[in-house]
């Protein structure tokens, strides 16, 4: 595995701030939910990332969190099927998949 993951996630107050960090965090994860991002990388491009939003919020109102995936954790799907019996998708990377 090329590095570790972790997931993103923000509640964003203000509209504009809104569009403006789903941007910056596009240029470093992958969007799995509307304000939910997984990255997969080191820690010093998870800084990376979370230093991008951090120009963007106002912390008075918005909240970012950050959580570290474990390397072998469970991954599992709670309610209705999506796709045919017999088919799996994690929608993960190669490396964590």
């Amino acid at each position: 595995m090329t590095g570790r993951a972790f997931v993103i996630g923000y509640d964003i107050t203000d509209p504009g701030r809104l569009q403006r960090v789903y941007r910056a965090v596009c240029r470093h994860a992958m969007p799995l939910e509307y304000s939910v991002f997984l990255l997969v990388g080191s820690e010093a491009d998870k800084t990376t990332c979370l230093e991008a939003m951090e120009g963007l919020i106002d912390r008075r109102s918005d909240d970012v969190r950050c959580y570290p995936l474990p390397a072998r954790g469970f991954q599992g799907r709670i309610g209705r099927a999506s796709l045919p019996a017999g088919i799996t998708w994690t929608g993960l990377p190669a490396a964590l998949a």
